[in-house]
């Protein structure tokens, strides 16, 4: 399974509706997340996007990987204060998301994906 690319619509309804309750985190998807937050005339973005592809394929059923394109979806990403991309957001199912900022090798990515299972 491929990485997704999500709107803002099924971002609110799969990862977290910020707009019900912006103040509380409550994580919506069946598994954890990775949220690649990138632009496709970014260089470090377009590094790692076959990386993200090959751990969907890796880690289907167990993660999903969600692509949002900051310059079509500028309101999702300002809700994150993304100002850097790539920007990396890691659901965990279960406690607090966590940003990572650049693009990441591949190992740091496995073991933050090995982290949230």
């Amino acid at each position: 399974m491929a990485a997704i690319h999500i709107n803002k619509e099924a971002f609110l309804k799969r990862v977290w509706n910020f707009e019900a309750d912006p103040k509380n985190w409550k994580f919506l998807g069946d598994k954890p997340a990775l949220v690649d937050f990138f632009a496709t005339w970014c260089g470090p973005c377009q590094m790692i996007s076959p990386i993200l592809e090959e751990l969907s394929e890796t880690y289907a059923g167990k993660i999903d990987i969600y692509k949002v394109d900051v310059d079509e979806e500028e309101e999702l990403a300002a809700a994150f204060g993304v100002s850097s991309i790539p920007s990396l957001l890691f659901c965990p199912k279960n406690g607090k998301p966590q940003m990572k900022l650049g693009a990441q090798p591949r190992e740091a990515l496995v073991q933050a994906i090995e982290a949230m299972l």
